[in-house]
This record gives C-alpha cells, structure tokens and sequence, in this order.
C-alpha cells in the first residue's frame, strides 16, 4: 500500500521541493488518514443503515446527549455534539480565511485555508511538530513567552537562541540580522511574536519593512526560512505609526524561499480564552493550492493524532460571534477599554519620582507591559513585598515585573503603580541608577 505521507511529500518534491525541506522529520511523516475509518465513514454518509459513525445517536438519529447539558446550551445538537473535522468546521474555516484577507488589506497572495487548532499553544506545538527537530535552534527575541520553553525546548528537544529585543528604544532588526547569519546556511526556523508578551511592543512601521528585508536577504543567501508568527495579540495596537498588520501579509509572497505560518485565533483578539479555538494558516511566494492542500492535509494530520478534533460548540459559537451584525461594534468597544487602561499606564508613567526606581521597557499594543528595576532592587523581592503588604500581585522575571493591565480596571492601574513605588522605596530608600538596556531573557 502507497505511504499517504511519501504521496504528499512527492507533491512537495515536484512543485515546491524548499518546502519539503523545510519539513521536520516527523513533518515529512505526517499526513491526514483520508482512508481509512475517516474516509470509510465519509463513504457512507447518508446512507439509510450507517453503522460507521464512532458516537451514539438518539431513536429520531439525532446526537445523544444528556437533558441535563441541553438544557445549557441553545443551539442545534448537531453543531455541538459530534465529533468536528480535524481540519475544523468548513465555514469557520473560511470566515477566518476571509478576516484575515480583511484585517490586512496589504495580503495580496494566495494564503492556504486555515487549520482550526486548540487555541495558540496547540498551533505552535502543531507548528513544532511540522517544522522542527530535536536540537534544532529557533532564533526568537529574548522577550518571549515562558511557555515556549514548554512548547519547544521540552517537547520537541529544540535549542531556543535568543536575540536582544531592543536596541535604543526599538525592535533590533540588527540582532535578528546577526542570529540569521550564525551557523552556516540551511533551514532557519524564526518565532515572531507581535503584539510581544511579555513586552508588549510592535515594531513601528519602518521596523517592520526591515525585518522583511533582513529575512528576504537572508533567503537570497541561501537559507530556507521558516517564520513562525505568533499573532496571539493582533490587532490590539494603540499608537499611529506602528505596523498594525501582520508580518504574514508581507511574508506571505515575500520569497521562494521563506514559508510563512501564521499562528492565530479568537483566545485573545476576541476574548475567548476558555474557548480554544485557534487556527494555522500558510503562505509563500509561488504557493499553489496543491501545495497549500499538502500542508492542510499534514497539519490536520497532526490535530488528528494530538487532540483528534478542536470542541465542536466552541467552533459554532466562535463562528456565531463572526457572523453577528453586533460584532464590529462590540469589538471596538473593548479595543477601546484597552487602549484607555493603556494610556492609563502611560500616564501614571509620567510621575517624576517613579523613573528613581523603575521604568518601562518600550511598549505601544497588546496585553501587557515590563518596568525594569533600579540597581539595587530584585525582582522577586519586589513582587514577594507587594503581595505580602501592598495587597499587589504583578508577575517577577530577570530583574523586570511584567504588568498585565489588561486584567485591571481602569481606576486600579494608577493605585498599582504608586504600590510599586513604595514597595521599591521601602527596599531601597536610596535609589540607584537604572540599567539602560536589559540583556538578560524575559520569560513572563
């Protein structure tokens, strides 16, 4: 019997073979089991006897399901009980695809239907699982997201190499430079996280067209380069000048020689945390729909064989939220609480007397922000004292405390800040300077 994975990956060969290269060993080895109990059962939908369905329906051959669930939950049993597709529900698929197309009016090209995932963490382990393998390096900034750690160095036995964030207040696009060029030419995995957490900046405009340039011009030195963006905060931008579309509308035709994977979905941008509902979507320069179903088919492979299916009512109300006439006006009204709370911070960050003791590392979107500490103070002191005696609770890594003001009203960010301020006087009455740069990981 013919691999279902060789078919695929001979596909990749013919018409996209930096593609396959591009391909962890396990990503070479997956593929979706389109025979088989799938495919025997797709067979034998609407049959009159259909004894291939793995649930169990009611006498009318409706879902079974118990009256006490029911009653909780206001929508068809058939878009809640059954199993999902492992590619995720056909029209949310496409309402995604058709948003994204929407909320980057600079995407021109071609893009493959997304993959419904578990939420972000799913889509990046899926991601992991297709693209690398143990003891590759994945180049990221050093403010990053302590749970790739878990994600990547733990699972798949992945090197994480680091580059500095900032450089004089911004993105350094020169860091990124240097990291792509370490190691020789081949295959260079690169996470993009933007909205970043912990840090909560997005590179400015003119940032954004650089970091194009340095992963275009280290394509043309020969390197298959496999971006991977964590898009988990987009759209949550609050300052004119600041790149508000996604690296993946550029990227997506940028190069050959550059995939672009664009890790997304409704957990943050539309407050659906417990949902886990989150998608996986492809894009290069020359992509053919045969290839972009070769890469649906491997990656739903990879759902299949993790979670099989993403929750069928989280997809239905997900869907249900899109297609809702309220849904723009609804979402604006929560950027706009956001982006109150985050003006809020800016300015309580204008008090003269906090810069003695702390100030922020560079942040413009998203969820969060970072202040560093003067010398002479220690995180983890600083936050044990503001939980013990401030009644505070922010979160310590290196020498910096991330803020999440997401999770704050309004009227409470002002008293949080001045609680860290007489947290940091009280362990240090006599302030000392500031370090400037940080250098160290942020892994909040």
């Amino acid at each position: 019997m013919t691999n279902p994975a060789q078919i695929l990956n001979e596909t990749l060969e013919h018409t996209s073979p930096q593609i396959l290269r591009m391909l962890s060993t396990k990503g070479k080895s997956a593929f979706f089991p389109h025979g088989g109990i799938l495919g025997q059962t797709a067979q034998a939908r609407g049959k009159r006897y259909n004894a291939t369905i793995g649930i169990a329906l009611e006498e009318d051959g409706s879902p079974m399901r118990l009256p006490a669930m029911t009653e909780e939950i206001d929508l068809p049993p058939k878009d809640v009980f059954p199993y999902a597709s492992s590619f995720g529900k056909q029209p949310l698929r496409e309402q995604w695809q058709k948003m994204i197309y929407e909320k980057n009016p600079s995407l021109r090209a071609p893009i493959s239907m997304p993959v419904v995932t578990a939420a972000l963490t799913h889509g990046l382990t899926v991601a992991g699982y297709l693209f690398l393998d143990p003891g590759d390096s994945l180049l990221l900034s050093d403010a990053y997201w302590g749970n790739y750690k878990l994600t990547f160095a733990q699972q798949f036995g992945v090197t994480l190499e680091p580059f500095s964030t900032f450089c004089e207040g911004g993105f350094n696009v020169d860091a990124l430079r240097q990291a792509l060029a370490k190691g020789g030419t081949g295959k260079k995995v690169v996470l993009l996280n933007f909205p970043n957490n912990p840090s909560g900046y997005t590179p400015t405009e003119a940032e954004a067209a650089q970091i194009l340039d340095v992963l275009k011009e280290s394509a043309d030195n020969g390197n298959q380069i496999v971006a991977l963006l964590d898009d988990a905060y987009f759209g949550l931008v609050y300052e004119d000048g600041i790149y508000k579309e996604s690296l993946f509308c550029q990227l997506a035709d940028a190069h050959e020689q550059i995939l672009a994977v664009k890790i997304d979905g409704a957990t943050k941008e539309d407050y659906a945390w417990g949902m886990r509902v989150g998608f996986l979507t492809y894009g290069f320069k020359g992509m053919t729909p045969e290839v972009a179903n070769v890469l649906e088919d491997k990656t739903a492979g990879v759902v299949r064989g993790t979670v099989s299916n993403v929750p069928h009512l989280s997809q239905t109300l997900v869907l249900q939220t899109y297609e809702c006439v309220d849904y723009q006006r609804q979402k604006q009204e929560k950027y706009d609480l956001l982006k109150a709370r985050y003006q809020e911070v800016l300015s309580c960050l204008q008090t003269p007397q906090y810069a003695e003791y702390f100030t922020a590392l560079p942040f413009n979107s998203g969820y969060f922000m970072c202040v560093e500490l003067a010398d002479g103070l220690e995180a983890e002191e600083v936050r044990t004292l503001l939980l013990e005696e401030f009644d505070t609770g922010v979160i310590a890594t290196g020498n910096l405390l991330r803020i999440a003001y997401s999770s704050l009203p309004t009227a409470d960010i002002a008293p949080l800040f001045e609680n860290l301020y007489l947290a940091c006087k009280s362990l240090l009455p006599t302030p000392k300077s500031l370090t400037p740069i940080h250098h160290e990981p942020v892994h909040a």
